[in-house]
């Protein structure tokens, strides 16, 4: 996507470093990638308000963040804004910037330069930002994920852990199956610029989402009988697969509606409290094409209801193991 160099706001899209001569579309690294320390004398330490967060309803990277925040109980401890609809010129464009509504909008991109004045590359959400000393803490939805499950317990008391020590093993295997092949395989897909990169990528979606419907056929979550943080890191792609990956990114050889166990399964996550107050389907849909359709229409379909019934209580499930369990 467009980004920063030397501090400029460069509108390229995507970023040279990201699709290669053959056609294959690879992920840049995240640049921010600190923690919320428990010391008293860690640089970032858990603060109730002192920390925001930016997101895109779009974006399944903060889509996870969003999850997570809602299931820790963070809405009271953690900011959070959301950018307007689109991808104009200047990157994500907020409402308002750290000090309150900007009139016009505030690209994304001068947070990052505030931090950095000489910042080069991607301008990203999430991004969780340190009102108290006006740094970019990080970027990296995975490790945002992480610094929400465990940084701001004693705040909270909220003891629910998506990453127990007894299932590490386990979610650590789903996450290197999962990202690669789906979280990131969509994106590789829908951004290809040559056949067989395309098919390459398209054809590992599906081999993902065979290989979990033959798990979740068995189990009720992906580490077995509790849900944790592989589950909420598949989720986010998953909601978002009818609605654009499906047709926007031509990952067409199923609907997810087609799998029984996934689209229960999604409708069971989608269910937990507070979850769908994370996913904004219309914007989500609107968000993909107009990336990708060059006349910027927006499907009009598929209907989907995410409310309905699932069959998962069928199978053995114990919810969210709490910390310590």
């Amino acid at each position: 996507m467009a980004q920063l160099v030397d501090g400029k706001w460069m509108d390229t899209k995507p970023a040279a470093e990201e699709v290669g001569k053959d056609g294959q579309f690879r992920r840049m690294d995240s640049a921010f990638r600190d923690v919320i320390g428990l010391e008293d004398d860690a640089e970032f330490p858990a603060e109730a308000g002192r920390y925001h967060l930016w997101v895109a309803w779009v974006c399944p990277w903060a889509g996870r963040a969003l999850a997570v925040r809602a299931l820790k109980g963070l809405e009271d401890v953690i900011g959070v804004s959301y950018a307007e609809p689109g991808l104009p010129k200047q990157g994500w464009t907020f409402p308002e910037g750290p000090d309150g509504p900007v009139e016009g909008g505030y690209p994304l991109h001068r947070l990052y330069v505030e931090h950095d004045p000489h910042f080069t590359g991607k301008v990203t959400v999430p991004t969780l930002w340190d009102r108290k000393t006006r740094r970019i803490v990080n970027n990296e939805s995975s490790e945002i994920i992480r610094i929400f499950n465990s940084a701001f317990d004693d705040i909270t008391g909220n003891r629910l852990d998506l990453y127990p020590p007894a299932l590490r093993a386990r979610i650590d295997q789903w996450n290197e199956v999962i990202y690669p092949g789906l979280n990131n395989g969509v994106y590789r897909a829908g951004f290809a610029t040559s056949q067989r990169a395309y098919e390459e990528a398209a054809r590992g979606v599906f081999e993902v989402l065979d290989r979990m419907e033959a798990h979740l056929g068995r189990h009720r979550y992906l580490a077995g009988e509790y849900c944790t943080e592989a589950d909420w890191r598949a989720f986010t792609t998953l909601v978002r697969f009818d609605a654009a990956y499906f047709t926007a990114f031509k990952c067409n050889l199923r609907r997810l509606d087609d799998y029984p166990a996934l689209g229960n399964y999604l409708r069971e996550l989608f269910q937990w409290p507070g979850i769908a107050g994370t996913v904004n389907l219309a914007e989500i849909k609107h968000g993909y094409y107009q990336l990708t359709d060059k006349h910027r229409i927006t499907a009009i379909g598929p209907e989907l209801d995410l409310t309905t019934p699932h069959d998962r209580a069928r199978l053995p499930g114990k919810g969210i193991m709490a910390t310590g369990a």
